[in-house]
């Protein structure tokens, strides 16, 4: 596979996962535990026929320690709720661009959690980001209408962030024993056995209508996750990233057309800020990175 081609399933990738998004919101009659189990549970069958058809089945269904994913399934599927949550609550381009707080935060973490050295020039795009996401919350915070239920939007995308960005650091501990396939098949897995925990809190017999989204977002989900799995495979993660930062655009788009939502102007400015400074960490890391591999050929035993 060719890079330009990875660049192509992550961008394909991104505008499903909001597609998906899209239409979790649409059936927001739904409760938040129930639209979880309709993405995980039918997300199954397109993973499955995924790893069938790679002949990986016997690989994903290989787990060396599986308490590890059943602490990713846990962490991953409320980080889930959360966002699904919030998506009821707010404007679909505010949770978004909100959302972009989890690779800033993965960067914090990366350093309490696992002791990553973190250097000023970071630390500095970090607390810009962070800045930029502030201004994405200011028109949420001061609109006259503002109401418990913004403030409990705010505080459930930012809750999924933050598991987001310990998921992210979890998996970075699992690909040293599991294997991809595995941690795809197991979350997908795991999520559909826990939200079914829900159910007790009022499940609802959804319409037909909200019926085909949910599975449809089930299905696009796991299209999606196929898609940014190999995207991965055929380009590096550094060239990759900055292309996460197009689901703005398409939940713009998407939020104006299907909702009637009309972004601020301050949600563009702090979009914009975040994006920045996510792509000024990325590159920077990949310049790092290029350093260190050219300095490698260089180094020769000493003694």
């Amino acid at each position: 596979m060719t890079p330009l081609r990875g660049i192509a399933l992550k961008i394909i990738s991104v505008i499903l996962f909001v597609i998906m998004s899209s239409l979790i919101k649409a059936a927001d009659s739904v409760p938040t535990g129930e639209a979880v189990f309709f993405r995980s549970f039918f997300a199954l069958p397109v993973i499955i026929g995924w790893l069938l058809w790679r002949g990986d089945m016997a690989t994903g269904l290989r787990a060396k320690k599986p308490s590890l994913h059943v602490l990713r399934g846990m962490i991953g599927v409320s980080a889930m709720g959360f966002n699904f949550a919030a998506l009821t609550l707010l404007p679909l381009p505010e949770v978004t661009a909100l959302g972009y707080a989890a690779p800033l935060l993965t960067v914090i973490f990366g350093a309490i959690l696992l002791g990553e050295q973190v250097r000023l020039f970071r630390l500095s795009a970090v607390a810009v980001g962070i800045f930029g996401v502030g201004l994405v919350m200011w028109p949420l915070l001061t609109v006259s209408e503002m109401s418990d239920t913004v403030l409990l939007g705010i505080g459930f995308v930012m809750a999924s962030a933050v598991l987001r960005a310990l998921v992210q650091i979890h998996i970075r501990r699992m690909v040293q024993s599991e294997q991809t396939s595995a941690i795809v098949f197991y979350f997908t897995m795991t999520s559909t056995v826990l939200s079914l925990l829900t159910i007790p809190f009022g499940w609802v017999m959804p319409s037909g209508p909200e019926t085909l989204m949910l599975i449809a977002a089930g299905l696009i989900g796991g299209v999606a996750q196929i898609c940014i799995t190999s995207a991965y495979r055929g380009a590096e993660a550094g060239l990759l990233a900055p292309f996460d930062y197009a689901s703005i655009l398409f939940a713009i788009l998407i939020g104006y057309v299907v909702f009637a939502e009309v972004p601020t102007t301050l949600m563009l400015l702090g979009s914009a800020v975040v994006i920045s400074s996510g792509v000024a960490i990325i590159l920077r890391e990949r310049y790092l990175g290029l350093q260190r591999n050219r300095a490698r050929p260089n180094m020769t035993p000493q003694g």
